[in-house]
């Protein structure tokens, strides 16, 4: 689940080591230009043509959550049963929930994979590690990391998913989760729905340091970082406690007064986020121009080297508490050092 605000804009893989340059840059097939910057929503003094520039550039052009929203509103014009239906727990519509979320996460995590690997369209252009996804590895299921991302995607990361649905729409419908409609609070009913994934950045930053306490990571998050090399299905491929944990950001709707489509909303970000941003390629590349920005680099680092970049581009929290990582060479020294420092090495 991570955010594009850092995305540059070099056009192949060799032409962005160029100009992002340094030994660092070296490591990998290709490096967006760093150093990768946050968002300008936390950043003081506050640039407020540089805020509207990027809440544009993330809502009203063609982008993961501009594509997100018309997913949100089909799914809740054509297959999202009533309140009133949902007040009562019945195999039928749970059933469509799940149905419904299948499809969707063999769509795109499928249609991802297809295209960036089995397909080969794009070849290693705008890819940052051109090293085959595992096979024959023991700590994957079947000895496969495809597989073994798509069992945990689909048998656990679609069930949760699904649930956590069926719980607010349950709650919605029984009252016991506040109601707010477009026609009472147009503005509000707006402002929620762009402010959810500030709050998902919140939440996820926080679980994520968490499941990094060693405890927790060896029951739960090891699993997810299994995948040193990432692909589209790795995303959502995570231990069930794990995605309790990771989904828990949407009982903030218990306080928050919300609608059906922003329970949609929410649980598609975290969902079909979670494979776009883990393509492992920062875009799809049209006659040598970037579209649809996906996979960050800066989560491709925290897979390789785990103790950095915990949050996303979001909100600055790695920044504040001193693990990020911006891609340069002096950051990656910096990165060492601190690993050294709580190993206990000098």
């Amino acid at each position: 689940m991570n955010d594009k605000a850092g995305t540059g804009e070099a056009g192949t893989g060799e032409a962005g080591n160029e100009e992002s340059g340094g030994e660092f840059a070296r490591r990998w097939n290709y490096t967006p230009p760093v150093p990768i910057r946050v968002s300008p929503l936390f950043v003081w003094p506050l640039d407020l043509m540089a805020v509207l520039g990027w809440m544009a550039r993330q809502w009203l052009v063609v982008t993961e959550r501009s594509i997100l929203v018309l997913i949100g509103l089909a799914s809740w014009f054509w297959f999202q049963p009533p309140l009133d239906v949902t007040a009562t727990l019945a195999p039928g519509w749970i059933a469509g929930l799940y149905g419904r979320n299948l499809v969707l996460m063999l769509a795109v995590a499928g249609g991802l994979h297809l295209y960036f690997y089995a397909g080969q369209y794009q070849k290693q252009a705008l890819r940052y590690d051109t090293r085959e996804l595992a096979e024959m590895k023991k700590h994957f299921l079947f000895r496969h990391q495809l597989a073994d991302n798509m069992v945990w995607s689909l048998a656990s990361g679609v069930t949760i998913w699904t649930a956590y649905e069926v719980l607010m729409f349950w709650a919605m419908g029984n009252g016991y989760a506040p109601l707010m409609l477009w026609a009472d609070h147009p503005v509000w009913f707006i402002a929620i729905l762009m402010l959810t994934p500030i709050w998902i950045s919140f939440h996820f930053y926080w679980v994520h340091r968490w499941l990094h306490w060693p405890p927790l990571y060896r029951l739960a998050h090891a699993l997810h970082h299994r995948n040193t090399n990432i692909g589209p299905w790795s995303g959502l491929s995570m231990h069930p406690v794990e995605h309790v944990i990771f989904f828990s950001s949407i009982l903030i709707h218990f306080i928050v007064p919300s609608s059906p489509l922003h329970i949609l909303f929410h649980m598609q970000h975290q969902s079909l986020t979670a494979a776009t941003s883990h393509t492992g390629y920062e875009a799809v590349l049209i006659r040598d121009r970037k579209h649809l920005a996906l996979g960050t680099f800066h989560h491709q680092m925290h897979h390789r080297f785990f103790d950095c970049n915990y949050g996303n581009l979001e909100m600055p929290w790695d920044k504040w508490f001193g693990s990020f990582h911006d891609g340069t060479d002096a950051s990656h020294a910096a990165f060492r050092a601190r690993k050294k420092t709580l190993q206990g090495k000098t």
